[in-house]
Order: structure tokens, then sequence, then C-alpha cells
């Protein structure tokens, strides 16, 4: 706790002083979440989905995510700390005082049409963030937990035209943020098209095979009150891996937006099939900065992998205040 107040003193100072005597280039913005979460069709109170957020029962901590950036004609950085169980699980390979980093990168405008970045900073797959404020749900889907969340590395993103954007990268092991634990590196790319986007990652990880992913994102206002994003993936390491779907309908009315995730995940090996639907429902609900969630989520598998169930139907109630 000492920490964290000593990087809030820091960080206050320096906004003070950017803002006083650098024309306010240093910003600092954040968020701050808490939730209640209940299964209804068990009383176990550890059973949750296999997803990495909103999984502990009862009342219960998010996290505290405090993002500092600063930026000059050309030049920046952001580093980006986290703080409670949703950031411990964010950065679940990191130790010591890298515990708390979540991305901690700098940048380079090279020009318009490009930009070179190095350091550390989460995943470009997949259509789900670690942070609350850049989800619709709450609760995160399996495509998600799955991963990747973060790489370290260097990477160089291209304006290819009015509508194209492109990415390279070389990075470590996928969510080694400290170090590189193997002697290769995983390649990464981007293709963009408008709100459309298709992802590749290719590398050595923790073993001697090598994996291959593949994902496609999107999303797409088809009025001003519809909205609907949509998430495809494809994960492989000799013959395991993962797959799946997933859609995010969306619709506002003022200050209430009503919202569905309806996934199809797939989780293979040799002697492992296993399929899951998962739908969660959540009804947002913004005042001022913050934004309470109510969430109805029911899992459906064709195995019995939810306490000698083949359902687990949960309820969470969430609390996601932002800050800039």
């Amino acid at each position: 706790m000492k920490n964290i107040f000593l990087l809030l003193l820091v960080f206050n100072t320096m906004l003070s002083y950017g803002q006083d005597s650098l024309k306010s280039k240093l910003s600092l913005e954040g968020s701050a979440d808490i939730y209640y979460r209940k299964n209804l069709n068990t009383n176990s109170t550890d059973l949750a989905p296999a997803t990495s957020f909103a999984n502990l029962n009862g009342f219960s901590l998010g996290m505290f995510n405090l993002i500092s950036s600063y930026d000059t004609k050309n030049t920046g950085f952001v580093a980006d700390l986290v703080f409670g169980p949703r950031g411990e699980d964010a950065v679940f390979l990191s130790s010591g005082n890298s515990s708390i980093v979540n991305q901690l990168y700098a940048y380079w405008d090279v020009s318009k049409n490009l930009t070179f970045t190095m350091g550390n900073f989460n995943t470009f797959l997949g259509y789900e963030v670690i942070a609350p404020t850049g989800n619709f749900n709450y609760s995160t889907s399996y495509m998600f937990s799955y991963g990747p969340f973060s790489h370290s590395g260097i990477k160089a993103d291209f304006n290819l035209s009015k509508s194209f954007t492109g990415m390279l990268a070389i990075l470590n092991a996928t969510d080694a943020t400290e170090y590189n634990p193997t002697n290769f590196n995983t390649i990464g790319g981007q293709l963009g098209y408008k709100d459309t986007y298709l992802n590749a990652l290719y590398g050595k990880q923790d073993s001697s095979a090598s994996t291959f992913q593949v994902d496609l994102t999107g999303g797409y206002d088809l009025s001003e009150k519809l909205y609907v994003g949509i998430n495809t993936t494809y994960n492989e390491t000799e013959g395991s891996g993962f797959y799946g779907v997933a859609l995010y309908p969306q619709y506002a009315i003022r200050e209430l937006t009503t919202g569905l995730r309806a996934e199809y995940f797939n989780e293979f090996s040799s002697s492992l099939n296993t399929d899951v639907i998962g739908l969660t429902a959540t009804i947002d609900y913004s005042i001022e900065n913050l934004n309470l969630k109510l969430e109805y989520r029911i899992d459906k598998s064709d195995d019995k992998i939810f306490d000698k169930k083949d359902n687990l139907s949960s309820v969470v109630l969430a609390a996601v205040y932002s800050f800039n």
C-alpha cells in the first residue's frame, strides 16, 4: 500500500509540473472497478466459468488502473499500472515490481504513415481488452481469457491508405513481458480495413513447438443506437489449442445500453474436445463517470465441467468508474 501512495504522489507531482511548465503534455487517466458475483444454480463459492476476470464470489475487487502518458511532436511514452485481482490476472507471468506493470512502452512517429513502438503493450488480437472501461460486458469471453494478454517487443504501424492499415511486430514469447524465456522470437502482424482487423501470431512460446494464431475482429455502427461487434479466433500448438466465435450486439437509449455476448468456444487436443456456449446479457447505466453494469450469464458445455453439471448460470453487478 505504501508503494501505491508513493506512485500516486509521484504521478501527481509529474502531472502538476506537466500542466504548469510543459503545457499539459503529461496526462493521467484510469479507472477503478468493483463487483458482486453469485452462482444461481449451485452453492459452490469457487465455481466460475474458465475466464480470467469477474470469477470471484460475493463482493470482490476488480482493479485500480492508472495510466500516465507524455508526448511531444513525434515521440512519447505510456506507463499503465494495475492494482488488484483483475490486474494480477492480466500480468500473471510478471514478478516483483513488474507485477503492477500492465503496459510500458515508448513510441516514435517517424511520419504520418509510420510509427515505431518498443516495450510492453497489450495484445492486438481479440475483441475484448484488460481494462473494464474498454469492454461493454464486465465478465470476459473464453477467447479473450485463453489469451494472449500482452506482448513485449517492437512493432511498426503503417497507414497504407485512407482505409487500410498494417502492423508488423517482433515479440517475446506470449505474455513474457519482462524477458524472453526462449531463444526464439514470435512474429505478429495485422491488416486493417476501416473497422475490421485480421491478426496473426506465430512463434515458439514456452516449449519446442510453435504456436500459430489467427484472429478477426470488427465493430460496426448499424445506426445511431445499434452496434454490432464480432470476434473469431483459431489457436494451435502441435495439435492442441482452441477456436471460437462471438457476436456483440448492443442497443443504446440515452444513458441506458443493453447488449449481448453470444459465444461458441472449443478447446481441443488429442484427448480433449470440449464445446462451450456462453450467453451474457448486460444492462449498462451511465451516471457521469460511473457505469453500473447488471449482467446475467449462462455457460453450457457438452461435458459436465461445472461441478458435475453441464451448465452454470450466474449474475454480476459491477461498478466501473473512469477518470481523466
